[in-house]
């Protein structure tokens, strides 16, 4: 067992403190503020955390308040955030020493997911090449419709395209505009484009693999369970937009046919990838955001770019109620039975997500005056890694904003970190306490 701060899991958390300092004194520098005046520290702190974390809450506007170079130390901190800290430190140990101790490669899986430690090499390449073809990909569709549809320069849209296609496929959700993307809500080519690249971020770089290199009738467990719970969540929360929505003054109400069925795919997906918004976050009716928060708080696939407690532990919680509902003594999944090892772990991780935003929802409503809605929006934002917000960030006080942040990097880290964490520490038992049952229900 490794031990002491050499523990993976640990050395993940360190890397990606290192990265917030780093950054937080980045965009304190004058130079990273449109105005030429250093931001203060909890501005820097916040947008530092929400960037590495891949979360995209924003306590200042990015596309006013930072100038080039603060936005471009934003787009590296969360293209930082998406490779994963250890992936790029893993990547600089090969060009060095073209080797891999077992400790990094132990690193590695952390982050990763990976399960063959003999393949990390080969996963260290695939991570870098898919994301950034995907993102060269969504940055040229993007650059080219802001450039010959909407008169940007070729310059700006080239940028533009850059920045919005990262900030998708690494779950980022933050925008260069104030309205975020509502002033593109009713153009296929944007939306379509942010959704596909978004979906790809979030489905996790486990699931790519397969897809790219395998045909579907061996995929992996892990992959038949992913991408139709996956596919199955976004089209529910697709189906609950245009529901609730579909004739509200504020979100879909004034817009026509196709264009409210584009406003429902675009929301729908986007509480589980980037959170990235076309509507106004605050008129949605509070069915929707209670779904909402339930789709961020599941989040993607493991090992993606999003948060929350990921749809595999979402989807083998469902499996376990569904055994114990038919009194099965095993859960048994497309073939295969699931460990009790592994149950227990998505429990943990389900329990522990709960109970973390509960504790924040409570502390925000006990120093705040906001609503339980727009807290508990905020909160699973946070955790989930979305960004999507009804307005409240910049109006959190100190303590909020700091319960925020920590949020952010809990829900980032947290699945990652605990389950590796508990993995490695796991042991046997040497004997058994007689066995006795409580009353349950």
């Amino acid at each position: 067992m490794i031990s002491g701060w050499r523990q993976p899991a640990r050395l993940v958390v360190l890397a990606f403190l290192a990265a917030v300092v780093l950054g937080t004194a980045l965009l304190m520098l004058p130079v990273a503020a449109e105005s030429g005046r250093s931001t203060g520290f909890m501005v820097a702190l916040f947008t530092s955390v929400s960037g590495i974390t891949g979360t995209g809450l924003a306590v200042v506007d990015t596309g006013s308040h930072w100038s080039v170079f603060g936005e471009v130390i934003v787009l590296l901190l969360f293209q930082i955030g998406g490779f994963g800290i250890m992936t790029l430190a893993s990547l600089l140990a090969l060009l060095v020493s073209h080797r891999l101790g077992l400790h990094m490669q132990l690193t590695v899986k952390t982050e990763t997911n990976t399960l063959n430690l003999g393949h990390v090499r080969r996963v260290i390449a695939g991570v870098v090449i898919i994301s950034l073809a995907v993102e060269a990909v969504g940055a040229v569709l993007l650059a080219l419709r802001f450039w010959l549809g909407y008169g940007e320069s070729f310059g700006r849209a080239l940028y533009s395209g850059v920045f919005h296609s990262v900030s998708a496929f690494n779950s980022v959700g933050l925008a260069l505009y104030p309205d975020n993307l509502m002033r593109y809500a009713t153009d296929p080519w944007v939306c379509l484009t942010i959704v596909a690249v978004a979906v790809t971020g979030g489905l996790g770089f486990p699931v790519l693999f397969e897809i790219l290199r395998r045909r579907k009738q061996r995929w992996s467990l892990h992959t038949r369970i992913t991408v139709p719970v996956y596919l199955s969540l976004m089209a529910f929360g697709t189906l609950v937009v245009l529901v609730v929505e579909w004739g509200r003054a504020g979100t879909l109400g004034p817009f026509g046919f196709g264009d409210k069925l584009l406003i429902g795919l675009f929301h729908g997906v986007m509480p589980g990838t980037a959170g990235f918004n076309t509507v106004d976050i605050a008129q949605l009716q509070p069915a929707t955001l209670l779904v909402n928060d339930v789709l961020m708080f599941i989040g993607g696939g493991s090992a993606g770019t999003t948060g929350g407690i990921k749809v595999t532990t979402f989807a083998l919680l469902a499996f376990v109620l569904y055994a114990e509902v038919r009194a099965e003594p095993s859960v048994h999944v497309m073939g295969r039975r699931i460990g009790a090892d592994v149950q227990r772990q998505a429990v943990t991780v389900a329990l522990l997500g709960v109970g973390l935003v509960m504790a924040a929802t409570m502390v925000i409503l006990a120093t705040s005056s906001f609503r339980l809605d727009d807290v508990l929006f905020e909160t699973t934002s946070a955790f989930g890694g979305v960004g999507m917000s009804t307005g409240i960030t910049p109006k959190l006080s100190t303590t909020g904003q700091l319960v925020i942040i920590v949020l952010m990097f809990v829900g980032r880290l947290g699945p990652i970190t605990l389950v590796s964490a508990l993995a490695l520490r796991e042991r046997k038992r040497r004997y058994e306490l007689p066995e006795e049952r409580p009353i349950v229900g």
